[in-house]
Protein backbone atom coordinates (compact mmCIF):
# COMPACT_ATOMS: atom_id res chain seq x y z
CA UNK A 1 0.00 0.00 0.00
CA UNK A 2 1.54 3.30 -0.86
CA UNK A 3 2.33 5.32 1.89
CA UNK A 4 -0.52 8.88 2.13
CA UNK A 5 1.22 12.34 2.56
CA UNK A 6 -0.60 14.97 4.13
CA UNK A 7 -1.22 18.90 3.26
CA UNK A 8 -2.64 21.54 5.23
CA UNK A 9 -3.91 24.74 3.98
CA UNK A 10 -6.31 27.33 4.93
CA UNK A 11 -8.53 29.24 3.15
CA UNK A 12 -7.28 33.16 2.47
CA UNK A 13 -10.00 35.89 1.42
CA UNK A 14 -9.66 35.78 -2.02
CA UNK A 15 -10.20 31.99 -2.34
CA UNK A 16 -13.52 32.45 -0.27
CA UNK A 17 -16.55 31.13 -2.27
CA UNK A 18 -14.20 28.75 -4.52
CA UNK A 19 -15.35 25.32 -4.81
CA UNK A 20 -12.91 22.51 -2.81
CA UNK A 21 -11.54 20.61 -6.38
CA UNK A 22 -11.32 24.46 -8.33
CA UNK A 23 -9.29 25.03 -4.68
CA UNK A 24 -7.04 22.06 -4.84
CA UNK A 25 -6.54 22.17 -8.28
CA UNK A 26 -4.85 26.06 -8.22
CA UNK A 27 -2.29 24.53 -5.76
CA UNK A 28 -0.06 23.12 -8.74
CA UNK A 29 0.30 24.37 -12.21
CA UNK A 30 -1.45 21.91 -14.70
CA UNK A 31 -2.97 19.96 -11.71
CA UNK A 32 -6.60 19.05 -13.20
CA UNK A 33 -9.84 19.31 -11.60
CA UNK A 34 -10.06 15.73 -12.27
CA UNK A 35 -7.03 14.72 -10.88
CA UNK A 36 -8.28 16.69 -7.62
CA UNK A 37 -10.87 15.27 -7.37
CA UNK A 38 -9.42 11.96 -7.31
CA UNK A 39 -7.63 13.10 -3.70
CA UNK A 40 -9.19 12.79 -0.68
CA UNK A 41 -9.73 15.91 1.24
CA UNK A 42 -11.32 17.32 4.63
CA UNK A 43 -12.76 20.51 5.55
CA UNK A 44 -12.40 21.58 9.16
CA UNK A 45 -11.70 17.67 9.78
CA UNK A 46 -14.88 16.48 7.92
CA UNK A 47 -14.87 14.50 4.37
CA UNK A 48 -16.82 17.43 2.18
CA UNK A 49 -18.27 17.32 -1.94
CA UNK A 50 -15.52 18.31 -4.30
CA UNK A 51 -18.43 21.13 -4.91
CA UNK A 52 -18.18 21.89 -1.22
CA UNK A 53 -17.63 26.05 -1.27
CA UNK A 54 -15.02 27.44 0.75
CA UNK A 55 -15.37 29.84 4.12
CA UNK A 56 -13.04 32.53 4.86
CA UNK A 57 -10.45 30.50 7.61
CA UNK A 58 -11.60 26.77 6.51
CA UNK A 59 -8.82 24.45 7.15
CA UNK A 60 -8.37 22.02 4.06
CA UNK A 61 -6.37 18.95 4.52
CA UNK A 62 -5.20 16.89 1.57
CA UNK A 63 -4.31 13.63 1.25
CA UNK A 64 -1.67 12.54 -1.45
CA UNK A 65 -0.17 9.67 -2.52
CA UNK A 66 3.61 9.23 -2.62
CA UNK A 67 4.82 8.75 -6.01
CA UNK A 68 5.37 5.17 -6.75
CA UNK A 69 8.71 5.75 -8.76
CA UNK A 70 9.04 1.78 -9.42
CA UNK A 71 6.30 1.67 -11.61
CA UNK A 72 7.97 3.87 -14.03
CA UNK A 73 11.54 2.45 -15.52
CA UNK A 74 14.69 5.22 -13.81
CA UNK A 75 16.25 5.63 -16.74
CA UNK A 76 20.79 6.32 -16.59
CA UNK A 77 20.62 9.31 -19.23
CA UNK A 78 22.58 12.77 -18.80
CA UNK A 79 20.70 15.39 -17.09
CA UNK A 80 22.48 19.27 -17.47
CA UNK A 81 21.69 20.46 -13.59
CA UNK A 82 22.13 24.11 -13.62
CA UNK A 83 21.22 24.74 -9.82
CA UNK A 84 20.76 22.19 -6.94
CA UNK A 85 19.90 22.18 -3.41
CA UNK A 86 18.73 19.44 -0.82
CA UNK A 87 14.93 20.53 -1.80
CA UNK A 88 15.24 20.84 -5.44
CA UNK A 89 16.84 21.22 -8.98
CA UNK A 90 16.89 23.53 -11.68
CA UNK A 91 17.46 21.17 -15.18
CA UNK A 92 18.28 22.05 -18.36
CA UNK A 93 16.06 19.97 -20.61
CA UNK A 94 17.00 19.60 -24.43
CA UNK A 95 14.55 20.03 -27.22
CA UNK A 96 13.06 16.51 -28.00
CA UNK A 97 12.74 14.89 -24.54
CA UNK A 98 9.48 15.03 -23.15
CA UNK A 99 8.99 16.49 -19.49
CA UNK A 100 7.10 13.33 -18.37
CA UNK A 101 5.63 10.11 -19.54
CA UNK A 102 2.41 9.91 -21.12
CA UNK A 103 0.32 6.82 -21.87
CA UNK A 104 2.19 6.25 -24.80
CA UNK A 105 5.28 6.98 -24.28
CA UNK A 106 6.80 5.90 -20.93
CA UNK A 107 10.75 5.96 -21.52
CA UNK A 108 13.22 8.32 -22.27
CA UNK A 109 11.71 11.22 -20.54
CA UNK A 110 13.17 13.71 -17.99
CA UNK A 111 10.96 12.07 -15.09
CA UNK A 112 13.41 8.78 -16.10
CA UNK A 113 16.02 10.49 -15.77
CA UNK A 114 14.90 12.11 -12.90
CA UNK A 115 13.96 9.01 -11.23
CA UNK A 116 17.60 7.57 -11.49
CA UNK A 117 19.44 10.73 -10.54
CA UNK A 118 17.33 11.67 -7.34
CA UNK A 119 16.99 7.74 -6.52
CA UNK A 120 13.45 8.34 -6.60
CA UNK A 121 13.25 11.22 -4.04
CA UNK A 122 11.13 13.06 -5.52
CA UNK A 123 7.64 15.15 -4.79
CA UNK A 124 4.38 13.17 -5.22
CA UNK A 125 2.15 15.97 -5.38
CA UNK A 126 1.83 15.52 -9.16
CA UNK A 127 0.84 12.25 -9.32
CA UNK A 128 2.34 8.53 -10.10
CA UNK A 129 3.34 9.97 -13.69
CA UNK A 130 4.69 13.56 -12.92
CA UNK A 131 7.08 12.71 -10.11
CA UNK A 132 8.98 16.25 -9.00
CA UNK A 133 7.50 18.00 -11.95
CA UNK A 134 6.74 21.51 -10.89
CA UNK A 135 6.37 22.76 -14.46
CA UNK A 136 6.73 21.68 -18.01
CA UNK A 137 7.79 21.83 -21.23
CA UNK A 138 6.94 21.21 -24.69
CA UNK A 139 8.51 18.01 -26.23
CA UNK A 140 10.33 20.50 -28.52
CA UNK A 141 10.93 23.32 -26.55
CA UNK A 142 14.28 23.46 -24.53
CA UNK A 143 15.36 25.02 -21.28
CA UNK A 144 15.18 25.74 -17.35
CA UNK A 145 12.48 23.41 -15.43
CA UNK A 146 11.91 23.43 -11.70
CA UNK A 147 11.91 20.29 -9.55
CA UNK A 148 11.27 19.49 -6.41
CA UNK A 149 12.54 16.98 -4.41
CA UNK A 150 10.28 16.41 -1.88
CA UNK A 151 6.68 18.35 -1.37
CA UNK A 152 7.27 21.01 1.31
CA UNK A 153 9.48 22.35 -1.87
CA UNK A 154 7.26 21.64 -4.39
CA UNK A 155 3.95 23.57 -2.44
CA UNK A 156 6.69 26.11 -2.11
CA UNK A 157 7.50 26.32 -5.94
CA UNK A 158 3.89 26.75 -6.98
CA UNK A 159 3.05 28.83 -4.64
CA UNK A 160 5.65 30.72 -5.78
CA UNK A 161 4.34 30.86 -9.15
CA UNK A 162 0.78 31.14 -8.56
CA UNK A 163 1.63 34.15 -6.52
CA UNK A 164 3.75 35.73 -9.96
CA UNK A 165 6.95 35.91 -7.38
CA UNK A 166 8.81 32.62 -9.21
CA UNK A 167 9.97 34.36 -12.52
CA UNK A 168 10.23 32.33 -16.23
CA UNK A 169 11.73 33.79 -19.03
CA UNK A 170 11.77 32.68 -22.67
CA UNK A 171 14.03 33.81 -25.79
CA UNK A 172 12.24 32.99 -28.94
CA UNK A 173 12.29 34.08 -32.18
CA UNK A 174 8.88 34.96 -33.91
CA UNK A 175 8.07 35.55 -37.98
CA UNK A 176 7.98 38.57 -39.00
CA UNK A 177 8.75 42.08 -37.70
CA UNK A 178 6.97 43.60 -34.79
CA UNK A 179 5.87 47.05 -35.08
CA UNK A 180 6.87 47.61 -30.98
CA UNK A 181 9.54 47.21 -28.70
CA UNK A 182 7.52 45.38 -26.24
CA UNK A 183 4.24 44.63 -25.15
CA UNK A 184 1.81 42.65 -23.46
CA UNK A 185 -0.87 39.93 -25.02
CA UNK A 186 -3.47 39.31 -22.66
CA UNK A 187 -5.68 36.52 -24.17
CA UNK A 188 -7.83 33.63 -22.52
CA UNK A 189 -6.74 30.42 -23.77
CA UNK A 190 -8.54 27.31 -23.73
CA UNK A 191 -8.37 24.24 -25.40
CA UNK A 192 -8.88 24.60 -29.49
CA UNK A 193 -12.71 23.41 -30.17
CA UNK A 194 -11.84 21.53 -33.03
CA UNK A 195 -8.54 20.38 -33.06
CA UNK A 196 -8.24 18.86 -29.80
CA UNK A 197 -4.54 18.46 -29.53
CA UNK A 198 -4.16 22.46 -29.32
CA UNK A 199 -4.75 25.69 -27.47
CA UNK A 200 -6.64 28.74 -28.94
CA UNK A 201 -6.85 31.96 -27.68
CA UNK A 202 -10.72 31.60 -26.39
CA UNK A 203 -13.40 34.03 -24.95
CA UNK A 204 -14.18 31.93 -21.33
CA UNK A 205 -10.78 30.89 -21.56
CA UNK A 206 -8.06 31.19 -18.26
CA UNK A 207 -6.51 34.84 -18.13
CA UNK A 208 -3.62 34.21 -19.85
CA UNK A 209 -0.34 36.93 -20.00
CA UNK A 210 2.52 37.39 -21.66
CA UNK A 211 5.03 39.93 -21.31
CA UNK A 212 7.50 40.73 -24.56
CA UNK A 213 10.57 42.92 -25.50
CA UNK A 214 12.35 43.12 -28.83
CA UNK A 215 15.98 41.74 -28.88
CA UNK A 216 17.39 41.68 -31.97
CA UNK A 217 15.39 42.73 -35.89
CA UNK A 218 15.93 40.57 -38.37
CA UNK A 219 15.04 40.85 -41.73
CA UNK A 220 12.22 38.22 -41.80
CA UNK A 221 12.01 37.73 -38.03
CA UNK A 222 12.08 39.03 -34.31
CA UNK A 223 14.28 37.79 -31.93
CA UNK A 224 12.43 38.68 -28.84
CA UNK A 225 12.40 37.47 -24.59
CA UNK A 226 9.05 36.88 -22.88
CA UNK A 227 8.03 36.50 -19.56
CA UNK A 228 5.15 34.63 -18.50
CA UNK A 229 2.92 35.89 -15.43
CA UNK A 230 0.70 32.58 -16.24
CA UNK A 231 1.63 29.23 -17.60
CA UNK A 232 -1.24 28.27 -19.67
CA UNK A 233 -0.68 25.28 -21.90
CA UNK A 234 1.94 26.18 -25.09
CA UNK A 235 0.85 30.12 -24.27
CA UNK A 236 3.65 32.11 -25.91
CA UNK A 237 3.07 29.90 -28.99
CA UNK A 238 -0.63 30.46 -29.56
CA UNK A 239 -0.32 34.01 -27.85
CA UNK A 240 2.10 35.06 -30.65
CA UNK A 241 0.27 33.02 -33.78
CA UNK A 242 -2.73 34.51 -32.85
CA UNK A 243 -1.39 38.48 -33.15
CA UNK A 244 0.36 36.72 -36.66
CA UNK A 245 3.81 36.46 -35.58
CA UNK A 246 3.91 32.05 -34.74
CA UNK A 247 7.23 31.20 -33.54
CA UNK A 248 9.93 30.32 -36.21
CA UNK A 249 9.75 26.55 -36.46
CA UNK A 250 6.18 25.95 -34.56
CA UNK A 251 4.84 23.04 -37.11
CA UNK A 252 1.50 23.16 -34.59
CA UNK A 253 0.45 27.04 -34.52
CA UNK A 254 2.78 28.28 -37.36
CA UNK A 255 4.25 26.92 -40.61
CA UNK A 256 5.42 23.26 -41.37
CA UNK A 257 8.81 23.85 -42.24
CA UNK A 258 11.74 26.80 -41.81
CA UNK A 259 14.54 27.32 -44.32
CA UNK A 260 16.37 27.06 -40.91
CA UNK A 261 17.17 23.29 -40.04
CA UNK A 262 16.10 23.25 -36.13
CA UNK A 263 15.19 20.88 -34.02
CA UNK A 264 11.88 22.28 -33.43
CA UNK A 265 10.34 25.74 -32.42
CA UNK A 266 12.69 28.36 -32.02
CA UNK A 267 11.59 28.95 -28.09
CA UNK A 268 14.14 28.59 -25.10
CA UNK A 269 13.07 28.97 -21.29
CA UNK A 270 16.71 30.34 -20.63
CA UNK A 271 16.13 32.51 -17.30
CA UNK A 272 14.08 31.26 -13.73
CA UNK A 273 14.25 33.62 -10.68
CA UNK A 274 12.80 31.75 -7.52
CA UNK A 275 13.14 31.99 -3.58
CA UNK A 276 15.19 28.76 -1.90
CA UNK A 277 12.32 27.12 -0.13
CA UNK A 278 12.79 27.32 2.92
CA UNK A 279 14.51 30.55 3.03
CA UNK A 280 14.55 34.33 1.85
CA UNK A 281 17.22 33.63 -0.53
CA UNK A 282 16.66 34.71 -3.99
CA UNK A 283 18.01 32.57 -6.77
CA UNK A 284 18.14 32.96 -10.62
CA UNK A 285 19.71 30.82 -13.00
CA UNK A 286 20.51 31.64 -16.45
CA UNK A 287 21.65 30.26 -19.21
CA UNK A 288 22.74 31.34 -23.03
CA UNK A 289 21.09 30.74 -25.98
CA UNK A 290 20.61 27.05 -27.40
CA UNK A 291 22.25 25.34 -30.82
CA UNK A 292 19.24 26.69 -32.68
CA UNK A 293 18.51 30.16 -31.20
CA UNK A 294 22.22 30.36 -31.87
CA UNK A 295 22.11 29.43 -35.63
CA UNK A 296 19.01 31.93 -35.95
CA UNK A 297 21.14 34.73 -34.34
CA UNK A 298 23.92 33.82 -36.61
CA UNK A 299 21.86 34.32 -39.65
CA UNK A 300 20.01 37.26 -38.43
Amino acid sequence: MSNIKHIKLEAETEETGLRLDVFIAGLVPGFSRARAQQLNALVNGKPSKNSYKLKYGDEVLIEIPEARPLELQAEDIALDIQYEDENMLVVNKPAGMLTHPTSLEREHTLVNALLFYCKGNLSGINGIMRPGIVHRLDRDTSGLLMVAKNDFAHAELSGQIKAKTAKRCYLAFVEGVLKNDSGIINLPIDRHPVQKHKMAVAEGGKPSTTRWRVLKTCPKSTFVEAELETGRTHQIRVHFAHINHPVVGDSVYGRKSTKVNIKGQALQAYKLSFTKPGTNRSITVEIGPDEDIGKLLRLC
